[in-house]
């Protein structure tokens, strides 16, 4: 009866739709595909592939080499008629290439085979730490690395709670924001107004009212709100409400340094390189022109090869451009194709380079690396958003003063706010250059950095986060 009653229903049912038939195949496919794209990123890159850039920079180097040396150098020191210039020349522009030819040769010779420092060669595996935190759970949730957070600011007590409510008129109890949800008139949610809070809004709603300034969640911005417009509402809005939300992440808890692929605790500053499939010391970036990545232990050498590589490219393309533009008016515009090959090249590293260079001295400078120099940017784009929300597009002085505001009562973001300021720029120079001038140019000695412990900035607490500076050591503030 039961089997009856299946066929029954099978032939009621009919035959399968192919339209949904297709959906599904396709869907299938759709995440079979993002498996093994996820599967891929995970693994670690073939050495052969992590090797092919240094294969193809030695064959560049010796390119240029034999173009400059060969098609350049002989012919003026063997005098031929063609030759931009005598034999002088030719052995002086021979000895200069040489020089700097052996400087770039022993420069990324010691930046390849040095290695970044590698954390699994320090740490064991170990479970995942238990991150105990004192604050609740809607405080960590609304933290943004960017530093757009909530900021709690304490309710007045004591003798201030006092004077305030004398000073303060009754009034109705103020609206009752949740975190994360306020957004002003223009449709921006405003990750860093503090008036969120309940106790803050109270005390906010208190000190605009006595300042003659209207505040969003007043009684009597709200009995006004239809007869304004909204170029009036943006006139009258408190600045005062807006200040600056420094990223809150404890940063230096071993719960938070914990490496989920390799199951260990991550020393301070190292990352997980993907490319390399294991965790770097001082992880500052994966660089293919070196094969590997760039860490505590190579950062020094990737510099100093970055200078003499600069140097090696400046030289070569201005004395092959100088002999280019000398023989093109002898010849009647007849130019050798293979030196503008290698002008070429020499002018786009150049550039390159010299990019490099300027970024990581400012970096070393400041005793940070590239991941750490972008989160240090999206708190300054931050803060420039708030500063937009405050003052209108020409008020560069009133943002200029307010910045300066927020600097008197927090520190500059990239100095007194970065976790490993040193307290100078020689100090950050030297902790990753070295005391030797000789050191600074020269690919000889090692990194004064192990990688594993970071003096800290006291300006933080013991977890990793910015302290105000009422908070600092007294020397300090």
């Amino acid at each position: 009866m039961a089997d009856s009653a299946r066929k029954h229903e099978g032939k009621d049912a009919g035959p399968p739709d192919p339209e949904h038939k297709c959906c599904g195949v396709v869907d299938e496919a759709v995440a079979r595909s993002r498996t093994r794209r996820e599967r891929r990123k995970q693994r670690p890159m073939n050495w052969l592939v992590l090797k092919l850039a240094v294969g193809i920079t030695v064959g560049i180097i010796a390119y240029s080499t034999y173009v400059y040396v060969g098609r350049l150098c002989v012919p003026m020191i063997r005098r031929r008629a063609d030759a931009p210039g005598g034999r002088g020349l030719g052995v002086a522009f021979l000895v200069v290439f040489c020089v700097l030819l052996l400087m770039l040769l022993w420069s990324y010779e010691k930046i390849v085979l040095t290695p970044p420092g590698l954390a699994r060669d320090h740490v064991q595996k170990s479970e995942r730490p238990v991150l105990e935190s004192t604050t609740p759970a809607w405080w960590d949730a609304a933290q943004d690395y960017s530093g757009t957070e909530f900021q709690y600011v304490p309710p007045p007590q004591g003798e201030e709670l006092q004077r305030e409510m004398e000073v303060r008129p009754p009034r109705a109890q103020p609206k009752r924001l949740s975190a994360g949800t306020h957004t002003d008139e223009d449709g921006e949610a405003n990750a860093g107004v503090t008036d969120a809070i309940p106790p803050v809004a109270e005390a906010r709603v208190a000190h605009s009212t006595d300042s003659g300034t209207l505040s969003p969640s007043s009684p009597s911005s709200n009995g006004h709100a239809n007869a304004q417009s909204s170029g009036q509402l943006k006139q009258q809005r408190p600045t005062q409400m807006y200040t600056r939300q420094p990223q809150g992440a404890p940063v230096l808890l071993p719960a938070m340094r914990y490496c989920q692929r390799e199951e260990f605790v991550k020393p301070p500053r190292a990352h997980h390189c993907r490319a390399c499939g294991t965790c770097i010391l001082r992880y500052d970036h994966h660089c293919p022109w070196i094969g590997q990545c760039v860490g505590a232990r190579n950062h020094k050498f990737f510099l100093i090869f970055n200078e003499w590589t600069w140097l090696f490219c400046v030289w070569t393309f201005s004395t092959l451009m100088a002999s280019v533009i000398r023989t093109a008016k002898r010849q009647h515009g007849h130019v050798d194709p293979q030196k503008i090959v290698v002008i070429v090249f020499a002018a786009m590293f150049a550039f390159f380079t010299s990019s490099l260079i300027f970024a990581h001295v400012d970096l070393i400078m400041h005793n940070q690396t590239t991941v750490e120099s972008l989160g240090v940017r999206r708190m300054k784009d931050a803060e420039k958003r708030k500063l937009s929300r405050m003052h209108r597009w020409y008020e560069f002085g009133a943002k200029r003063r307010t910045r300066q505001q927020w600097d008197a009562e927090w520190g500059r973001i990239g100095c007194e706010g970065n976790l490993w300021w040193l307290g100078s720029y020689r100090a950050n120079w030297e902790s990753v250059m070295g005391e030797s001038i000789l050191g600074w140019f020269l690919p000889i000695g090692h990194s004064p950095l192990d990688g594993l412990s970071f003096p800290t900035n006291p300006r933080f607490d013991a977890e990793g986060r910015w302290r105000p500076r009422r908070e600092w050591p007294q020397e300090l503030q």
